[in-house]
């Protein structure tokens, strides 16, 4: 076997492999060899089968099998002696393709984009500044509103009294547009709140005043971006019967209400509600620490980045912020994206990082354990309630999804390895002060 240098530009890397005739004729009748205790054909004993009809019977079909043994050797091979690491699966063309013959030596091209040397980082003078937010009384006691909100019951008004917006009416309906009914436009004893916006534009304002009896033509519009797009800008009447006019009863906030909510009375409601507000807190804290630790580690080092990795990252983002900004597109018929300068700038720096930090866990020998993995993979399960086990499935069989599970724990973890060894200074800030450095992270 012999390696030959084609290319070698920046981390752009190029090698023809040959694999002689025979080599490769040495490697089939090698594992034609082990496989002949087992063999049986018409005419022999098992295992008696002479290697040239073994050769005549199996041996086009071993050699593809030994071709990519000897192509996947060779390239270990050469990774291992020159200690390239590719940032993409390897090209790999066959000099010939479809006229290569049985006893021609193999010429395979090997291309590929290397991961750079990273440089090593001083990471002795990072600081860091963490937002610390206490759970105040004023905020859990707007929790411990809303909680009572959402267990809010509703009374019959007096006969003849109208609604008002608070209001809870019970109405049927049925939608019409030209005319003609359509499909989920109808619903008998709907309870909805007025002022709720839960219904389309216009049509409880229409509903306020009414009172318990009344029939109501209620004409509204559709937006143009609603989800249903044989719906989306149509004109729609809805004939409407309002069964029941209820106002809202307000909850009293006390250990009723706490029970509820599983908690054993409102003293024990209020510190389950404190110990959530101070967790998301935490939370949202360290998400600003991290971008402010991705910031300072962004001024420290420069290496040249796989143009093919840069160019995959500008698309995803471009891809991701189409959709974002048209979330009632979900299919992918859009056409092509063309990420922008600012696209790729940030493609850029995510890759950067990425590399970097990848490089500071591996010299840390940084690992992903199996019960974090596991755990992240229940995690994501439960968003498909009913399918957990299709998808454990489609996880165990997919390792492109299994890398995707295990690379954010990675990170976090790497990034709490240099936040350990940083000097971090807390700084006690307001809910809202806080709000405004998460809001901010979107702006970068």
């Amino acid at each position: 076997m012999q390696v030959t240098e084609t290319l070698n530009e920046g981390l752009k890397r190029g090698y023809t492999i040959t694999i002689p005739a025979s080599e490769l004729d040495a490697k089939v009748t090698e594992k034609l060899l082990e496989a002949q205790p087992e063999v049986e054909l018409k005419g022999f004993r098992k295992g008696k089968v002479p290697l040239p009809m073994l050769k005549k019977t199996f041996g086009a079909r071993v050699l593809g099998d030994a071709m990519q043994e000897a192509v996947d050797g060779a390239m270990k091979e050469h990774f291992e002696k020159t200690g390239d690491r590719p940032a993409l699966q390897p090209k790999v063309e066959m000099d010939g393709g479809e006229t290569w013959k049985e006893g021609d030596d193999v010429v395979v091209n090997v291309s590929y984009e290397a991961l750079p040397e990273i440089p090593d980082v001083d990471l002795s003078d990072v600081k860091l500044e963490r937002l610390v937010v206490k759970a105040e009384d004023s905020a859990v006691e707007d929790a411990l509103k809303n909680l009572a909100k959402t267990a809010q019951t509703f009374e019959d008004r007096k006969k003849g009294t109208k609604s008002k917006e608070g209001d809870q009416i019970v109405i049927d309906f049925e939608g019409f547009i030209d005319g003609e009914a359509f499909e989920g436009g109808k619903g008998e004893d709907y309870p909805l709140v007025l002022g709720s916006n839960t219904f389309i534009p216009g049509f409880e304002d229409q509903l306020t005043g009414a009172k318990a009896g009344d029939e109501v033509e209620v004409k509204v519009t559709f937006p143009e971006n609603y989800g249903a797009k044989n719906l989306a800008g149509k004109e729609a009447t809805f004939k409407t019967t309002v069964k029941a006019v209820k106002a809202p009863v307000d909850t009293p906030i006390d250990d009723e209400l706490a029970k509820k909510f599983g908690a054993d009375d409102l003293a024990a409601l209020k510190a389950q509600i404190a110990e959530r507000l101070e967790a998301e807190f935490k939370g949202a804290a360290r998400a600003v620490l991290k971008r402010n630790l991705l910031d300072v580690l962004d001024t420290k080092v420069k290496f040249d980045l796989p143009p093919s990795l840069v160019e995959a990252e500008a698309h995803q983002i471009a891809h991701q912020l189409y959709h974002e900004e048209h979330p009632d597109d979900h299919d992918h018929n859009h056409g092509s994206i063309e990420p922008s300068d600012e696209h790729n700038k940030l493609a850029e720096r995510r890759v950067r990082l990425g590399l970097l930090l990848a490089e500071l866990g591996r010299k840390q020998d940084i690992e992903v354990t199996d019960a974090e993995f596991t755990q992240a993979v229940l995690n994501q399960a439960r968003q498909y309630p009913g399918q957990e086990q299709a998808f454990f499935q489609f996880v165990q069989q997919n390792p492109q999804m299994q890398q995707q599970l295990r690379a954010p724990i990675f990170e976090d973890k790497v990034v709490d390895f240099i936040v350990g060894g940083a000097d971090v200074t807390d700084k006690d800030v307001s809910k809202e002060d806080l709000q405004k450095a998460i809001e901010a992270l979107d702006e970068i």
